[in-house]
């Protein structure tokens, strides 16, 4: 099991383009016990889900498009924006440069387990994402 401050460091590490990148805060921690974390961080007109299920061993990155400042209900496709779906939308509209770029980037950090390996890939996927979004 991941501890939660491992969890969030990690969090905080991988996705720090979002504040340097892209002038997102980070606006909340939700940490239930040892089962669930949650980072979240709002850019303009989104906030950023990073969160994990301990037991299921559950990763999840939601992007919620805000409506009127609020957030958007889960169940929203066009405002709940799941990263796999995110990819789907936006990967036709990057270019191979923008790839080798963004592994580039990315290079400078090494994974020491399957979740920060996880948390990585997402990382990388997001910040193309979100350079399209």
């Amino acid at each position: 099991m991941v501890k939660d401050k491992e969890y969030i460091d990690s969090v905080k590490l991988y996705y720090s383009f979002l504040k340097t990148e892209f002038n997102c805060s980070k606006i909340d921690e939700t940490i239930n016990g040892n089962v669930f974390y949650d980072v979240e961080f709002k850019c303009k007109e989104k906030i950023i889900s990073i969160s994990y299920e301990n037991i299921e061993n559950h990763l999840e990155v939601i992007v919620f498009i805000l409506e009127n400042g609020k957030m958007p209900n889960y169940d929203d496709k066009t405002k709940t924006l799941h990263l796999k779906q995110l990819n789907r939308l936006v990967i036709s509209k990057v270019s191979k440069e923008e790839i080798l770029l963004n592994a580039e980037y990315f290079s400078k950090y090494n994974a020491k387990n399957e979740l920060e390996k996880k948390l990585l890939k997402e990382a990388k996927e997001l910040r193309l994402c979100l350079k399209h979004l």
